[in-house]
């Protein structure tokens, strides 16, 4: 896969609804008339893949300064947010750089890339094959693949995302979802929590559809997503997920290596 990227299936982001569209159609905005050239092949070191696996419950720990449902959450430092959260034992770290309403931008994801030693994803309403591009080009190690968002362009996408050397966390919310991203081929599935149409949480929807997955064969990394803000929290995903990506509950802290450390005790 070199060059411009062709046949990729033409996504209709007006079928998003609620606050998911509304983000998403402005983000295809941004990205609208840009380069889809992939370039060429990129090794793939798999970092964030192995980064999850092995330990009891990896953690994730994202640099989130904003979001829709919060408002501000914390003027975070980029650099010393991912220092701390890596000092706290975070596996990796979640950057997000979506700017109107996360308050993320390429410089904050290109900071913590140079300022820790675990890997880093890129998290961003991916629209357009540029975006994985960039994700490579600033340092990222992994990328966020939404199937609320690509549906089945996901199986278009993910190959994509390893042409250019990611790992790819494919995100799901429901069973749908999740079959997709089965049928894609997804080597990390992370299940939401939170419906991004509605941005309510019902934490009931990690373990359930981790299970669907395991059920189906699924041998990859399965992540926990959204709404965990204490440990009693994680008892529901503990021995079924590989690892738990948090945000606002750490970022909001005022101490994150603590907060990070007493999150993830038993």
């Amino acid at each position: 896969m070199t060059g411009r990227i062709g046949r990729l299936t033409e996504i209709d982001f007006d079928r998003v609804p609620g606050v998911l569209g509304r983000i998403v159609r402005e983000r295809a905005g941004d990205y609208a008339g840009a380069d889809a050239a992939a370039g060429p092949a990129r090794a793939r070191a798999l970092r964030f893949h192995a980064a999850l696996t092995g330990a009891d419950l990896a953690l994730i720990a994202e640099v989130k300064r904003a979001s829709p449902s919060e408002g501000a959450i914390a003027p975070l430092n980029p650099a010393q947010a991912a220092q701390a959260y890596q000092a706290g034992g975070a596996a990796a770290i979640s950057v997000l750089t979506e700017p109107r309403h996360f308050d993320g931008n390429r410089e904050a994801l290109r900071a913590v890339v140079g300022s820790v030693t675990v890997p880093v994803l890129r998290k961003d309403f991916v629209v357009h094959p540029a975006m994985l591009r960039e994700a490579a080009d600033w340092g990222a190690s992994a990328a966020l693949l939404m199937v609320s968002v690509l549906g089945e362009a996901v199986g278009e996408y993910l190959p994509l995302a390893h042409h250019l050397g990611l790992d790819a966390l494919v995100e799901v919310h429901d069973e749908a979802e999740l079959d997709l991203a089965l049928a894609a081929g997804a080597e990390i599935i992370g299940v939401n929590n939170r419906d991004l149409t509605t941005l309510h949480i019902d934490l009931s929807v990690s373990p359930r559809l981790i299970r669907r997955a395991r059920d189906a064969g699924f041998a990859g990394v399965l992540v926990a997503e959204s709404g965990y803000r204490t440990p009693a929290d994680l008892a529901s995903v503990r021995g079924l997920a590989d690892a738990v990506l948090v945000g606002t509950s750490l970022a909001g802290s005022g101490d994150l290596a603590r907060a990070a450390r007493e999150l993830m005790a038993r």
